[in-house]
């Protein structure tokens, strides 16, 4: 009985143990696909072609997204300076009450007190010729008890017109919108910074599109080549088998084998490298996205002859480069500089004109015996403050002031010193933009020859690839008939190899010479019917 129970117990532990053992790996196995299709999940793919990869890099780029915030600021800028333009409206309001004893006979007994109340509105505006244009509307009212008063309380108003403008120095509409001016230029040399970051974004979206395209594809070509390789070393180890060959043979092919799983993973890391390189130009290289993100290329490089005339490309370029308009806009400015310096020069002469139009009101007094002095009231007619303001507006007085002020510098070192400046200066961004002219001609030439050069090397690649097809050919049916050896099968598969490689890279660098005269040119933005508005614009 001990010993059937024993034996029952021994089979429930070996049943339990074997279980376990086919348990375990299978929840090892189930969480291990788990986290496989967690992390399929997550990943994401992307299908682009060229013009959309650039599209979304205008959109998207954080350098342009940041030159288009420095647009802003410069446009702000100009909002800015036409404010001098704006009319700005000045009220002041003043009371005063002024309490003290009398110390003369004809202001009062005791204590004599007087009030007064003011009031005062400007509207002031700059014209364009440099001077200024103010009306002022103020208001006067006096209230006492002194003796001897012929309106009390009494009202004053007045209206003036008034015209403040240089005739020398500072004077001009040019002048007088200085700061606008200065504005607008940056404003448009901003734009052009902008212009000029654009085509090198889209260039930069170009190569790296182009050289991951060249990654991968040359992993192909280093996969298709490890294949030939193993299906060598497969047919050499059946042979040796069979005694057709030594077993010596397999050593090398064992070693073209091992090399060319090392170019496999050189390979893989280059196309991570230009990946990642297309993911920073994109802005899709933050957080996880750098690594989850899988980009899968549309468009492939080809080969599309063009003729190219160097004096039009260079006319094209002199026309549309941004470098070269900010270069033109910076002049602009240094001749403006230049002319404000030079009106900095000249005597200060300016003219003050004022025309007013007072009026006056109030209760009038009567006094007895018409004797102000005896102060006694025996009436009064009465007046307001709307009479004053009325009397004011009929221009019932004629009063007005004209005045020139001439200020002579005896020496204005300073004046004289900011124009020898802007000379300078002037004549420096002259002399840079020569130099700047010369070297897009020469960029414009050399993107030219880069093109005529590249396409050469297309098609002596092509015919190199050709070649190398047809010697491997060769080499497979020589080997069959026991006329070669798998050594240089193998060394065949080595140059069918790089020929593919050499073909497909010089494919990659005629493209870029192309997207390299657009930049050079200046032309991206117009091939591409790209409006500045639109870039940063999510």
């Amino acid at each position: 009985m001990e010993i059937s129970r024993e034996l029952t117990r021994r089979k429930v532990v070996k049943i339990k143990s074997v279980l376990a053992k086919l348990i375990i790996p299978v929840i090892l196995f189930s969480w291990l696909a788990l986290a496989v299709a967690a992390q399929e999940s997550s990943s994401q793919e992307i299908s682009l072609g060229l013009e959309e990869a650039i599209f979304r890099a205008l959109k998207q780029n954080l350098n342009l997204v940041a030159e288009v915030y420095s647009t802003e600021l410069s446009s702000q800028s100009v909002s800015k300076a036409k404010e001098i333009y704006y009319p700005q409206l000045d009220f002041s309001y003043g009371a005063d009450r002024n309490e003290q004893p009398s110390t003369w006979w004809i202001q009062s007994a005791g204590l004599y007190t007087t009030k007064t109340k003011s009031y005062q509105g400007i509207i002031s505006q700059n014209i364009p010729l440099g001077g200024k244009l103010s009306i002022n509307l103020s208001n006067f009212n006096y209230n006492t008890n002194q003796r001897g008063q012929l309106f009390n309380p009494y009202y004053q108003t007045e209206l003036s017109f008034n015209v403040q403008q240089p005739l020398l120095k500072n004077f001009g509409p040019k002048i007088a919108r200085k700061e606008i001016i200065i504005a607008r230029q940056n404003y448009s040399i901003s734009e052009a910074q902008l212009k000029s970051q654009v085509l090198e974004t889209i260039y930069r979206v170009e190569d790296a599109y182009w050289n991951l395209v060249l990654a991968q594809e040359n992993l192909k070509v280093r996969q298709q080549s490890l294949q030939l390789a193993r299906d060598e070393l497969a047919k050499t180890s059946k042979e040796i088998e069979v005694g057709q060959q030594a077993a010596i043979e397999i050593l090398n092919v064992q070693a073209t084998v091992s090399q060319r799983e090392a170019d496999i993973v050189q390979a893989e890391a280059d196309v991570r490298i230009a990946e990642n390189r297309l993911k920073v130009v994109l802005n899709l290289a933050s957080g996880q996205e750098l690594q989850s993100v899988k980009i899968n290329l549309m468009d492939k490089p080809e080969f599309k002859p063009v003729k190219i005339s160097l004096e039009e490309a260079a006319q094209t370029a002199l026309a549309n480069r941004p470098d070269l308009q900010v270069s033109n806009l910076t002049i602009d400015n240094k001749r403006f500089n230049l002319e404000v310096a030079r009106n900095q020069l000249l005597p200060q002469l300016d003219l003050n004109f004022s025309y007013r139009s007072p009026g006056i009101s109030g209760d009038y007094l009567l006094y007895q015996d018409n004797n102000p002095f005896g102060g006694i009231v025996i009436g009064k007619i009465p007046g307001s403050s709307w009479n004053s303001f009325k009397d004011a507006m009929k221009f019932l007085y004629n009063n007005w002031s004209l005045n020139f002020t001439l200020t002579i510098p005896v020496a204005d070192l300073v004046s004289r010193s900011n124009y020898a400046v802007a000379q300078t200066e002037l004549s420096q961004s002259l002399a840079k933009q020569k130099a700047q002219e010369q070297q897009v001609l020469l960029e414009v030439s050399e993107a030219v020859n880069n093109i005529a050069t590249y396409a050469k090397s297309v098609e002596a690649y092509r015919v190199a690839r050709e070649f190398a097809e047809k010697n491997l050919e060769a080499e497979n049916r020589k080997l069959a008939v026991g006329l070669s050896s798998n050594y240089f099968v193998l060394e065949a598969q080595d140059r069918l190899a790089t020929a593919r490689s050499n073909e497909l890279r010089a494919l990659v660098n005629y493209n870029l010479a192309l997207a390299n005269l657009e930049k050079v040119l200046g032309t991206s933005l117009v091939n591409r019917n790209i409006n500045l508005a639109q870039v940063g614009q999510k």
